[in-house]
């Protein structure tokens, strides 16, 4: 998914600009290495603006990462579906959906997986904010496997190897590599459950 909003802002309500500038810098540098000054002088508001709508900067994060969530989910199920997956492809759009997000010149990897990282033991609400992401993304990949016996089990474990590919994605030198496994674990899972299945 394009990383930045790319939204002309100066038009936007004050609070929307707050809150799409913020998950720009959030997402690009981090929540920890952007202050609420840089949020507010890159949206164009006053001191007294921004806390009118966030009155800290943990009601900026919790509204980043609501955002956040609703942002990607969209994208993810329409890159799902761009690659194929209510044309009877089903888990084979997976890998290629991804690979459209991992190729983005601006991916920096999940936003809930960073904000885990940098804020799990100080705002121990991000983690459960980042469990609920996850069980609506693995819930979603669930739709694409063949039923079975251990379709959920399957999308749990698929979730499990995407997380691993979207964080060596990040430092691997392409994200070629981590697509490849990726591909064969999603291969497998299919065409055990498509057996399984058929023993049915």
């Amino acid at each position: 998914m394009p990383s930045s909003t790319t939204l002309e802002l100066k038009d936007r309500p004050a609070g929307e600009r707050i809150l799409l500038t913020a998950h720009d810098l959030f997402y690009r540098e981090g929540i920890r290495a952007t202050g609420i000054d840089r949020v507010i002088a890159e949206s164009g508001v006053t001191k007294v603006t921004f806390y009118r709508h966030f009155p800290s900067k943990n009601e900026l994060i919790r509204a980043f990462l609501a955002y956040r969530h609703e942002r990607w989910m969209r994208w993810f199920v329409e890159a799902l579906e761009r690659h194929g997956a209510k044309r009877g492809k089903g888990i084979d759009a997976l890998v290629p959906a991804l690979r459209d997000w991992f190729s983005d010149a601006g991916y920096r990897g999940c936003a809930f997986l960073n904000s885990v990282s940098e804020l799990g033991g100080a705002m121990p609400e991000v983690v459960e904010i980042a469990r609920s992401h996850k069980r609506e993304m693995t819930a979603e990949i669930e739709k694409l496997l063949p039923p079975s016996r251990q379709r959920a089990r399957d999308a749990q474990l698929i979730a499990l190897a995407v997380d691993g590919a979207i964080v060596h994605a990040q430092f691997d030198e392409t994200p070629e590599a981590a697509l490849k496994t990726l591909a064969r674990l999603v291969k497998r899972c299919a065409a055990t459950s498509i057996g399984l299945r058929e023993a049915g």
